[in-house]
Order: C-alpha cells, then structure tokens, then sequence
C-alpha cells in the first residue's frame, strides 16, 4: 500500500475508493473521533488560558485503532474531510489521534465528489488551516461553556433537563418574541368597497371625493355605507388604461438556508430530512456513469459558481429548450452575508447528463424530489427573465375611482425550467371613454390580523437575516428545540411552550447577551476573524467568559426558583400537605410540598419490566444468546453475558454478515424502507 486518503464519511469513502487504483485506500472516520468529554467540562483554564480536553470517543477506538495501523503501512497519509471549519477540525482531530502533527499531513479538498474533482485535489494539496481549525474551536468551547454553566442553572432553578445555548436560546427568543406579538396583538376594524363592472371586472377602490383609499382609510361600517349609498346611484366610465410590461429576474442557486426555505415550502421537507438526503446526493449514489456524488457540498452559504459549470449549463440549457431561453450573457451571483466563504461554490448538480428523467430510475423518491428542485433552479439561474404584461383600468364615476388589475405571462423564460403555477388574470379589452355598469357594489368588513408564527422555512430565513448561526447549525438548531420540548410544531408554525417562555424571561432577566441577536451576530462575526487570522482565539472566549462566570454566580444566588410541581391529590401521611410531583436525577418522583420541612417521598409505580426473549442470534463478541429487553429508553438487543459481555443494538440482530466487512447485520426501518444495516460500517442492503 502507498497512500492512505482518510474522510469522515464511510459513503463518501466508497465512492471515492470508485474513483482511485489500488494505490490508494480509503478509509473513514465516521465523524468527530476527537471531542471534549461528555461526562464533565473538559476545559482547564489556568491563568487566562483555555486548554481543552480532547479525549478520542469509546465507540470511536476501534476505528482509531484501525486507521493507525493502516497509517503505518503507508507512504502518503491524505486528509480529505469536508472543506469547512468543521471538516477542517476533523482533519485536525484524525492527524493528532493517529499520532501526527496536522501540519504534517498534505490536506485535500473538493467541492464535488467526482472523478475529475478528486483526481484535481491529490495534485494541489495543501495543509490543515489552523485558523479555521481555531474558530472551530472557539465555537466549540464557546459552546460548551454556555452548555455547561448555564443549562445546570435553569434546571435548578425552573426544571430538570433544561438547556441553554449561545445560537438555540438567541433562536428561541425569536420565536417567543413572536408568540409575544400575537397574544399583545388587538385586531382594527376597517372596510373596503369592492364593485364588480360588466359582470367580469372586479374593482377596488381607490379613491373617493379626491381622497386616496387607503387599507385603514375606511375604518367604521358608518363611513363604508356612506361611500356605497352614494356610489350605487353614480354611472362610471373607463378613464384610464394602463399597459407595461414587467421582468421577473432570475434566481439564484441554491445555498443551504435558501435550499432548506424552498424545500420546506415545496416539497414539504423539514430542515433536518433536507440535509440529511443532501448529505446523501453529496457523498455518492448509483448513477447510469457508476457510483458519484450527485451535487456539490450542501453546507455553503455562498451563491459563487465555477466558470466550468456555467458554461456547461449554458450548453446544457440550448439543447434543452433553445436559445431563445438562454440568457445573453452569463450571470453571476453574490451573496449579502458578510461572512460568506466564496471560495466555496453554491449548492449545483455536478453531472448535468444525469437529469430527473435519468435521475428517476436511481434515486429514492426523495431523493429525486429534492435533487429535481436543486437541478431545475441551477438550470434557471443561465436563462432569461421571465416577461409578464400588466394590465391596470381606472374606472371612474362623479366622486370615486376603482382599480381593476390583471396579469399575463408573455414569456416564460426560466419558468420553462422551474414550472408556474399561476393564472393568468385576463382583463377585457375596453377603450377609454367606454361606459361600465356596476353590477355589484358592496362594502366589505376586514380585521387586521396578528403577524404569522414562524414556519420552520421562515425562522431559518430570519436567523440568516440576523446573522445567526452559520449553514450547519439551522437545522440542529430547530431540532434542538423540539427534542428540548421548548416549541412544538402543528401545521408547519412554530409553537413556544409553556417553559419556553419561562426560560427566555430569565435569561432576557439574568443574561441579555445569550437571548440577543445582534451579540450572537457579533459573535458570529468575531469567529470569522479568527479564521481569518484577524483575531486570537483565546482571548475572543476570555472576553466571553469571565464576565459571563460572574453573571453566574450571582445568578444562582439572586435568581428565585420557579419550578412548578404538579398536584398529586394526594396527601402527605406524615405531615397532611399535598403531595406533588417532582424532577429529579433519575426522573419523576412523588414527595411532599412542605420538603425541606417535611422529607416524604415515595417513587412513582411503574408497570412490571417485560422478560427477556432470546432472538435466536449469538452475540458477534462473544458467542452467548442475544436476547430482546426493554428499558425506559425502549426496545434494544443485548447479550445474555452481561455484564461481561456490554454488546448491544437498538434494531434487531440477524444471521446475515455484511458483505463489506463481515460485521453482523441487523433490520431496521430506513426512510419508511425495512434494510439491513451492519453494526460496523453502516453498510446497507435492501430486505
């Protein structure tokens, strides 16, 4: 063996292995091997300075294990982990886990998981950016900091198992916030006069003795009657009309917020089931030219296209429909973000031959929905404005003037590529001077209503326009706070719970700077300059941290507890108080309303623990019977050994080996679809 090309993907690791000769060996890391402790802080912080404590994860040992073996073997060891801040720590974490120096190990990168793109980064390697690798960190312990400290203050002081974090809590004010809104909110009462002329034009007013119609110009049913007893003994006229003609420009490619928007609005998708099927159609599957990935990386916030990709889409638009459909001259796009990496490409198909008719006999459906709307809005962004024809009558009487308006796409341009749904609104045609009969003329009572809760769409595109968070964080972000039972989501809108805006209430209280947007931008933008190399790491968190300690501590003295205990009905039979229902470490319990005064408790009744079943599997370890058990948790698989044998799996143990590596398969449901999947590389099969 001569090269070792280490990724963290163990799908982006056979798709590459498709590309390269025996030369080469790919192996993947499956993610973060090296991270800061679970179990406790993991920072030491010794006069000012921050030192984390990376440890490599226990379900990561064997395959750091193995990478360092196959290390040993070879000539050239290629980092290869995604190109940004994360993928570089990764990078970072792989070459000191395996006993390297970072900068010690040639770094490649790629846009595009593709034969050509992959061949191009072994010729134009570079090393592991330290300073991106450290505003990864900083985020990281930033992160960390805030998680540690601040979220064991909220449970002692609201209710067990609360969270707070630096991008979630400035998240959750947004939407908090907007549940302030509509509950503050008291609907206005105003009126509109609408007329239906020659059976077919409908009309609003305008204008009425001189005055312009405005939305709360009418605004009591005294004046609206007024307006409609004069206006149905007056004759009206055609007194102007208007005809232009108006561009619709083309959009952009996709970046992850905006992707995720257009997903969720069209295909209904959430956040999270976006990225993870991106994730998929980035890191490879089976085309009609062999295993590849299909777009470029979905975590960008950057609209940048490469001159090679315009210019085979331009081809590719006059095969399809012409060149009456392609534009002039190529566009290019640019992103507002401020901190946007536009070295990075926007979110594009990487084969344009493989297109939804092909794509259709690969692809899950899904998958071929969102690969379809990726690849017909990469197309759209090379062709022509779309044309429409505007149509406005004035129709007038002695004292009021109505507006009737219509539309009509004349071309559609790159609707061709994206699909319109709308109708056309035909106006008749009419000549100045010409008279119109009103053949229905009401006033009609509206209500302002209160502003709309945010959809998932929506709250990403807010969080963009504020700076918040980065590409990879808004859909954690928002599934973080459903795990977190902080909002809940009926018909698409986002619902702030009961307890979310007790935590937001403290937090806007104790610490304002956590729930505040333009701090958390600010932050964003400070760990830009770290990578940048414009601003030190360490002491960017000292100026966080040490005023942040001090709020604190002098919140766990000042802030009052409010936790709410919920009413058992019950009494206390050692003091007669009312028994209530209380969180603690290992759950819910019953105890006294009157503790610390009176120390009663008893545990809730829990029904009886099912029996273990064996499942007709050996244990891949060590031989013994495999048995199904169940815990609070749910349904999982373990040995019969235990406890010297700890081999357990939450799906359903088989006699089937993997054909990849050997390992044991198990069933499980994957995308609605019985598979098996083996327990050591995640390979999958269909059932």
């Amino acid at each position: 063996m001569k090269n070792l090309i280490i990724v963290e993907s163990p799908a982006k690791a056979r798709t590459i292995k498709n590309f390269l000769g025996k030369d080469y060996t790919v192996i993947a890391s499956k993610g973060h091997i090296r991270d800061l402790p679970k179990s406790s802080f993991g920072i030491k912080i010794e006069e000012g300075v921050f030192k984390p404590e990376y440890r490599v994860s226990r379900d990561h040992s064997k395959t750091v294990k193995e990478i360092k073996e196959l290390a040993k073997k070879s000539d050239m060891i290629y980092i290869a982990t995604d190109e940004d801040r994360e993928g570089e720590a990764i990078g970072y974490h792989i070459a000191k886990a395996i006993g390297k120096e970072p900068d010690s190990l040639p770094r490649i990168v790629f846009h595009e998981i593709t034969k050509s793109a992959i061949n191009k980064a072994l010729q134009n390697p570079r090393t592991i950016d330290t300073n991106n690798f450290n505003a990864q960190q900083a985020r990281r312990l930033l992160d960390r900091i805030v998680g540690y400290k601040l979220s064991p203050l909220l449970s002692s002081k609201i209710q067990k198992g609360l969270s707070a974090g630096r991008v979630q809590s400035a998240a959750l004010k947004i939407v908090v916030d907007r549940e302030r809104e509509i509950k503050a909110f008291k609907p206005q009462e105003y009126w509109s006069v609408e007329a239906l002329f020659n059976k077919s034009i409908e009309a609003l007013l305008v204008e009425f003795e001189k005055e312009k119609i405005s939305k709360m110009s009418i605004s009591n049913a005294n004046k609206a009657k007024y307006i409609e007893n004069i206006l149905k003994n007056e004759e009206f006229t055609v007194g102007k009309i208007e005809t232009k003609e108006r561009k619709t420009s083309t959009p952009p490619p996709f970046m992850t917020s905006s992707l995720q928007q257009a997903a969720s609005n069209q295909l209904g998708f959430s956040p999270k089931k976006t990225m993870m099927i991106a994730q998929t159609l980035y890191e490879g599957v089976m085309t009609h030219k062999g295993n590849m990935g299909v777009i470029t990386y979905m975590r960008t916030d950057s609209l940048n296209i490469s001159k090679e990709a315009i210019k085979e889409v331009r081809k590719t638009i006059k095969e399809k429909f012409g060149e009456n459909y392609l534009s002039e001259k190529e566009k290019y796009y640019t992103t507002k973000s401020k901190g946007a990496q536009e070295a990075h490409e926007a979110i594009r198909p990487t084969n344009l031959d493989f297109d939804p008719k092909i794509a259709k006999d690969f692809l899950k459906s899904d998958e071929l929905k969102l690969y379809t709307l990726i690849y017909n809005r990469f197309l759209a962004t090379q062709m022509k404005d779309a044309i429409f024809q505007t149509q406005n009558i004035i129709l007038e009487s002695k004292s009021s003037k109505f507006k009737a308006s219509g539309r009509v796409l004349k071309f559609e341009g790159f609707y061709k590529a994206v699909g319109y749904k709308e109708k056309d609104k035909l106006l008749p045609a009419l000549k100045v001077g010409e008279k119109a009969k009103a053949s229905k003329l009401e006033a009609l009572q509206h209500f302002t209503e209160p502003p709309a809760r945010y959809s998932e769409a929506s709250l990403i595109k807010k969080l963009e326009s504020l700076g918040i968070g980065r590409p990879s964080t808004y859909a954690p972000t928002i599934s973080i706070l459903v795990a977190r039972k902080y909002i809940e989501i009926e018909k698409k809108q986002l619902i702030p719970t009961e307890i979310a805006f007790k935590v937001i209430e403290l937090l806007e209280k104790h610490f304002s700077n956590i729930v505040d947007s333009s701090f958390t931008a600010e932050m964003e933008e400070t760990l830009d300059k770290i990578a940048e190399g414009k601003e030190d790491w360490q002491k960017v968190l000292w100026n966080f941290y040490e005023p942040f300690m001090k709020d604190i501590e002098k919140g766990k003295k000042e802030i009052k507890s409010q936790k709410v205990l919920i009413p058992t009905g019950e009494k206390c039979p050692e003091c007669g108080s009312e028994l209530v229902i209380r969180k603690g470490r290992f759950g819910e319990f019953i105890s006294c309303s009157a503790f610390p005064k009176c120390k009663y408790t008893k545990n809730i009744s829990s029904p009886k623990k099912k029996e273990s079943v064996k499942v007709g599997v050996k244990c891949p370890e060590c031989g013994g019977d495999l048995l199904e058990r169940s815990s609070r948790r749910g349904k999982f698989y373990g040995c019969s050994n235990y406890p010297k044998c700890k081999f357990v799996t939450n799906y359903l143990p088989t006699d089937k080996k993997c054909s990849e590596c050997g390992g044991m398969m198990t069933q499980r449901t994957y995308r609605k679809k019985e598979v098996l999947e083996c327990i050591k590389c995640k390979h999958r099969e269909d059932l």
